[in-house]
């Protein structure tokens, strides 16, 4: 469990002062401004950017909303330090798991080889990180689809990760048109994100069948699923 998660345990803090606090005031620590995060990705992950206010995250997070702005300013900046909090130990895991695969594996590299060392930090997150990280991936979800500044949140903390699979993906498939990787992987970004959301859909689909909530079988499925779509879309060209 990670420090941010574990902050959802412990007592309701004592009510913070009003107005804008000095630095060394009590009540703005770092364990505040946690707090603050934490609440406030609950708060985004559920309703989304536009349902919710300052005020309900500094009641979630039983602070003052001066607290709130003293730390974050307006609402977009308290969002990209939600965004950014998480992003960048998962991104950073992901990077470090495809740049260890490539390294061990050289020219045997396989396109599942590389694409579950890709995907298995994010669902590892999912799984075993704490409710923080289910509300994290949720959030992920709802930004990857939002027309408004969806692309341009995704673009600026994933997009390094994402180039650099793209890169590998490259030297296993060198024949493949550019145009097509990218392709092959803005479907499985959608793939994923709906799939780290778990919002039942599949649960209801199946029948109970499948279960959204099983996230090891969504991994592997998803290895197997994305190395035959981008085999598809990335198909050799015929010899003369």
């Amino acid at each position: 469990m990670t420090k941010s998660d574990a902050t959802h345990q412990n007592p309701a803090p004592a009510p913070a002062r009003r107005g804008r606090p000095p630095k060394a005031a009590p009540g703005a620590t770092p364990d505040t401004r946690e707090m603050i995060l934490d609440a406030s990705e609950d708060l985004f992950s559920k309703h989304g950017f536009y349902g919710v206010t300052i005020r309900e995250v500094a009641r979630e997070a039983g602070v003052d909303t001066a607290l709130v702005h003293y730390y974050f300013g307006a609402k977009r900046g308290l969002f990209d330090a939600v965004f950014l909090r998480r992003a960048a130990v998962w991104n950073a895991e992901r990077v470090d798991a495809i740049n260890r695969y490539a390294a061990e594996m050289g020219e045997a590299m396989t396109l599942e080889g590389l694409l579950d060392a890709f995907l298995r930090p994010p669902f590892e997150y999912s799984l075993k990180g704490g409710p923080g990280w289910k509300h994290y991936a949720a959030l992920v979800a709802q930004t990857n689809a939002n027309p408004a500044f969806g692309g341009e949140t995704m673009a600026r903390y994933f997009d390094p990760a994402i180039h650099r699979l793209i890169e590998l993906i490259a030297r296993v498939m060198p024949w493949a048109r550019e145009v097509d990787l990218y392709w092959g992987y803005h479907n499985l970004s959608g793939a994923l994100t709906l799939t780290l959301g778990e919002t039942g859909r599949l649960d209801r689909l199946s029948g109970g069948l499948a279960r959204s909530g099983d996230l090891e079988s969504a991994c592997a499925y998803m290895v197997r699923f994305a190395a035959a779509g981008f085999r598809a879309v990335c198909a050799r060209p015929e010899t003369p």
